[in-house]
């Protein structure tokens, strides 16, 4: 009786440590997208901003670089934030960027 007692406990508690598991893993991922929401947006007087001639409007850029439709929405540093106009670059973390800016790092995502 004791055996099944102590199996029927470590049962309940590997079902009760799972679920907890898998609550805490989908409760640490709501945060980054709320945090994403709430970066500040890069401005083009920003040091790196000027570093990468940084444009909020890739149509203004006047860099030789810049090819017609290259935008920060289809570059690979980009995250995309759905149909926000502003998400995450890796290239300036713990900012935002224009999904219609570009910079001279711009690179096309591979689909």
């Amino acid at each position: 009786m004791s055996q099944e007692k102590d199996l029927e406990s470590r049962r309940r508690f590997l079902k009760v440590a799972a679920g907890t598991a898998a609550a805490a893993a989908v409760a640490g991922g709501l945060p980054r997208f709320a945090r994403a929401a709430d970066l500040p947006h890069v401005a083009e007087s920003d040091p790196t901003a000027k570093a990468l001639d940084y444009v909020e409007d890739a149509s203004t850029s006047k860099n030789p670089k810049h090819k017609a439709g290259d935008v920060c929405a289809n570059c690979q540093f980009y995250t995309d934030a759905g149909a926000k106009p502003y998400g995450p670059c890796q290239l300036f973390p713990g900012k935002s960027v224009n999904a219609k800016g570009w910079c001279v790092s711009h690179t096309t995502r591979k689909a």
